[in-house]
């Protein structure tokens, strides 16, 4: 009986040294692969960014490092945000060109529309595109720009043009048309980018004169 003991200990060592070479080999494998790809990765996540970036703030506007420029944004109701969300400042030498802000629209047909809003110095819209949704495929998800050119109609819009009371779908009385039957999602899309241009308009001043190298980033200080 101590024999078959022995033995059957003896086994589940020499099983358990055989998992363990496997578990160390495979473990350095996945080491090594990810030491070798990340670099690759993060240049194309950051490429990306660049890319989407670019698409609500042409690079026209600016000469600054605009991936640099992020900074944290405590939750807005302006913004729909319920977490921390992220901008980034456009510069021109020394000046404010335009402001890239993430925003939520809350009240999609299926949940929240995420947006990601160009707006230059003067208050007004570079570009918008959809980031993240759960429309309804061939209803209304063509506010993504993949879909249609539909999210284009806000370039060049303003808290001025069209007035405050035209910021409402063709449907509400509104400036901005939607296709019959899916009026719930632009109509949340139209609220969200009014709501963020109410933002910029309310902290543009602290956009324009950003604090002083060391100082807290009023925007994060001071969010209503």
């Amino acid at each position: 009986m101590n024999a078959l003991i022995r033995a059957a200990l003896k086994n589940a060592l020499r099983t358990g040294a055989i998992l363990f070479v496997f578990a160390l080999v495979a473990t350095a494998m996945l080491a090594f692969t990810h030491f070798h790809t990340e670099p690759t990765i993060t240049r194309g996540q950051v490429a990306a960014k660049r890319a989407l970036l670019s698409q609500v703030l042409p690079a026209t506007l600016y000469d600054n490092d605009l991936l640099a420029s992020q900074r944290s944004v405590p939750p807005d109701d302006l913004l729909g945000t319920r977490q921390p969300s992220a901008l980034w400042m456009a510069r021109r030498g020394d000046d404010f060109s335009g402001v890239v802000l993430e925003a939520i629209a809350p009240d999609g047909y299926s949940g929240d529309i995420a947006l990601l809003i160009g707006i230059d110095a003067n208050g007004s819209v570079t570009g918008v595109r959809v980031t993240a949704h759960r429309e309804t495929p061939g209803l209304g998800d063509y506010i993504d720009r993949a879909k249609s050119p539909w999210i284009d109609r806000f370039v060049g819009k303003s808290l001025a043009n069209p007035a405050p009371k035209h910021w409402k779908v063709v449907k509400d009385g509104g400036a901005f048309d939607a296709r019959a039957g899916a009026t719930i999602t632009p109509r949340a899309v139209v609220k969200a980018v009014k709501n963020a241009l109410d933002y910029f308009a309310r902290h543009r001043a602290e956009f324009v004169a950003p604090p002083p190298a060391g100082e807290a980033d009023p925007v994060k200080e001071k969010s209503s």
